[in-house]
């Protein structure tokens, strides 16, 4: 059985892949926990200069697993998700992602804390966290509206609207739109041109263009409070409970 995250290093580059095809690459907890392992070492690593991370073919990640909801509604399951959103928020190295397909939930926030994004003329962004009785994750209700605009952010993450790849690249979340072929290798030329960049000159403009980074793991804690309150609530139990009918 193939590892659920594969991890590359080559030229400079360390390539994260979300490896689980027959979910869509849904995230469970140990794919989490590989993530920010290969993130949280990239950062005291001189040879890793830029990071990717990157899906499969028709799918970037289809959320969390919805079996770890369920799991953590019963508090059975540690949430290992909030060290990844924290390894997202707190990386020091330039991150690129390439992106085909579905991406949805974190599949779509986590885009938010990337510096280069590629995307397939089908991918299609989407966040149903609403509509599943709870609220949006990984700092997205501080980041979205930074970045797309309040308009464009609500509809995104509380009418739980899908945004297309033109589209997300209109509101300033994706830089290059090219056909599903052709997403990993545009990222992954785009990764190697930041990589050839001088680094320190390079950390030092993405920190200043990122400014302080308190507020921003300060509101991943803060939605990861109420995420957990959501889960236990009436909304997302009959969310969850039509949900897991509709599958049988």
């Amino acid at each position: 059985m193939a590892d659920p995250v594969l991890v590359t290093d080559h030229d400079g580059v360390r390539t994260v892949r979300m490896n689980r095809p027959e979910k869509k690459n849904a995230l469970t907890q140990p794919m989490y926990a590989a993530m920010t392992a290969a993130l949280g070492e990239a950062q005291g690593n001189g040879a890793i200069r830029c990071l990717m991370i990157a899906g499969g073919p028709g799918a970037f990640c289809a959320g969390s697993d919805i079996g770890d909801f369920q799991k953590r509604a019963e508090g059975g399951l540690e949430p290992v998700t909030i060290g990844f959103l924290h390894a997202l928020a707190r990386n020091q190295k330039p991150l690129v992602a390439a992106v085909d397909g579905l991406a949805v939930g974190i599949g779509t926030t986590m885009l938010l804390h990337c510096d280069h994004v590629v995307a397939s003329a089908g991918t299609m962004l989407s966040t149903p966290f609403v509509k599943l009785g709870l609220i949006p994750e990984a700092a997205s209700s501080l980041l979205a509206p930074l970045r797309l605009g309040h308009a464009r952010a609500f509809a995104l993450l509380v009418m739980g609207r899908p945004l297309s790849a033109d589209e997300a690249k209109t509101a300033g979340l994706v830089n290059t739109v090219v056909d599903s072929a052709a997403v990993e290798d545009t990222a992954l030329k785009a990764a190697h041109e930041i990589a050839a960049l001088p680094a320190g000159a390079v950390a030092l403009a993405r920190r200043l263009m990122r400014g302080s980074l308190d507020d921003v793991t300060a509101r991943i804690d803060t939605e990861a409070t109420h995420f957990q309150e959501r889960l236990k609530s009436a909304e997302a139990s009959a969310a969850f409970a039509a949900f897991f009918a509709r599958k049988k």
